[in-house]
């Protein structure tokens, strides 16, 4: 049975939403609400959004699944490739060279993907230029949900999951079969991850300093406040001349002070000045 949503109700949890987790939506949306928030309603024994938002108040237990179902959670192994494309062709040649370490963020990681798909890449960078790259790279993959942080920190993903991007090669090498049609990531990919939960609204002094920020496919449901305020406390975040990489429908504007546009053929990368 649909959930049916006032547009007082729908408008005070559209407010909720933004102030807790940054997400905007826009008009019209309340479908997406019901959809989402049906199954929470009936196993806490709730009837409206009026009531599952006081109960909110009360439970962050709770607060945190609303957040989770609101969250939009779907990605795939090297998502539209040419980013990745880029790392390996252009970004570990270049920072090679500093001779340390390499320190990389992947944020709103959703269930791991990118930042294992990363931690492929890497491996298959060491197999083509031995030694080159210095040892104890690290991948931080930071998301508000935590859900998909359990999810993702477990490594195991079922056949439909790891058919949506993940070559046979690549399926072959760095997986192994589980029972139930489930593959697992191999210790040695997953061992270069750390996930942490982490809101983008929230300070990232904590994170630390790194070479290269993914951050693809979520700044879009930002205002334009926090999207910059966001951007310009991840060039915080860069070692000098670090690199952050935006999903291909996201733009940085008014943020040329912090960060220089570096075309790639196809796509578009940001050095940190």
């Amino acid at each position: 049975m649909t959930l049916q949503i006032t547009a007082d109700e729908y408008k005070q949890f559209r407010d909720m939403l933004e102030r807790s987790s940054g997400i905007m939506l826009g008009d019209g949306k309340e479908y997406l609400v019901s959809s989402r928030l049906r199954r929470l309603l009936d196993e806490n024994g709730l009837k409206s959004i009026s009531e599952l938002m006081r109960s909110m108040g009360l439970n962050r237990r709770l607060q945190e699944q609303v957040i989770d179902a609101m969250t939009t959670n779907e990605t795939l192994w090297f998502r539209d490739e040419h980013p990745y494309r880029v790392f390996r062709e252009r970004l570990l040649p270049e920072l090679s060279e500093f001779r340390r370490p390499l320190k990389i963020w992947s944020a709103a990681c959703s269930t791991g993907q990118e930042p294992y798909s990363l931690s492929i890449e890497i491996e298959e960078y060491r197999k083509r230029y031995p030694g080159k790259l210095a040892t104890g790279e690290r991948i931080l993959a930071t998301d508000i949900s935590p859900s998909s942080l359990a999810s993702a920190k477990d490594g195991t993903y079922q056949q439909l999951a790891i058919r949506r991007g993940m070559s046979d090669q690549y399926l072959k090498s760095y997986f192994h079969p589980l029972d139930g049609d489930r593959w697992e990531i191999n210790r040695q990919i997953k061992s270069r991850v750390d996930f942490r939960i982490q809101n983008l609204q929230q300070s990232f002094a904590a994170l630390g300093r790194f070479d290269v920020i993914f951050c693809r496919n979520v700044l879009i449901y930002f205002s334009a406040d926090l999207k910059y305020d966001i951007l310009k406390r991840m060039h915080g975040c860069l070692n000098k001349g670090g690199y952050l990489v935006l999903g291909a429908s996201e733009s940085m504007n008014n943020l040329g002070e912090y960060f220089d546009m570096v075309q790639c053929h196809p796509g578009i990368i940001y050095r940190a000045k």
